[in-house]
């Protein structure tokens, strides 16, 4: 059973059994009630309906109340539950990312990044950046992608940069940019809002 699954089972017992309370507590209300009233004399009918009725209104607030707290909690469990999971996406992805930078596929990414930035130049001054940690590709990147390379003073996790000076444009396939790109877009998708 995944986590959503059982936050899903939990709501579901917490709604159930808290309509159960509901429901138990307005009978025995009204049962007694109508022993009650039966009690009375004519001239009392109005007094007991509006005792009643001012009794069930406070019970349904508090059972109202009741409900609405642990609907908050529940909300906040999942909540934090949401972002420890996202966490950990994310720290496997950076996993990922590290594995994947030492292949060889990491090289043509970052070769056909290159080409792609000086083919957007069109000729225009252009300065390419890489990564710190791939400063021992630079020599066969530069010959690969045909332009000077140069290596970054701080890291950016992998990938390129590229700016163009006379459009003040950068181009910037970095995984440390689509890492935070992609953390601010994710949404964990399910429990009630997405039944």
């Amino acid at each position: 059973m995944t986590i959503e699954e059982k936050l899903q089972h939990l709501m579901q017992y917490s709604m159930e059994e808290a309509r159960g309370k509901y429901e138990s507590v307005i009978n025995e209300y009204t049962k007694t009630m109508e022993e009650i009233f039966q009690e009375y004399q004519e001239n009392r009918k109005r007094q007991e309906n509006l005792e009643i009725k001012t009794e069930t209104e406070h019970l349904i607030r508090e059972n109202n109340k009741r409900f609405s707290e642990e609907q908050v909690k529940i909300r906040r469990t999942i909540s934090r539950m949401q972002e420890e999971l996202k966490e950990k996406l994310f720290v496997e992805m950076k996993d990922r990312l590290a594995r994947f930078a030492e292949s060889a596929e990491y090289q043509r990414l970052l070769v056909r990044q290159l080409k792609e930035a000086i083919a957007f130049a069109r000729g225009e001054e252009l300065i390419l950046y890489i990564d710190p940690s791939d400063a021992e590709r630079r020599t066969s990147l530069e010959v690969e992608a045909g332009a000077p390379i140069t290596v970054s003073s701080y890291s950016f996790m992998g990938g390129t940069r590229a700016v163009i000076p006379g459009r003040n444009i950068l181009i910037d396939n970095s995984f440390e940019t689509k890492l935070a790109e992609a953390r601010e877009k994710f949404q964990l998708r399910g429990g009630t809002a997405y039944e």
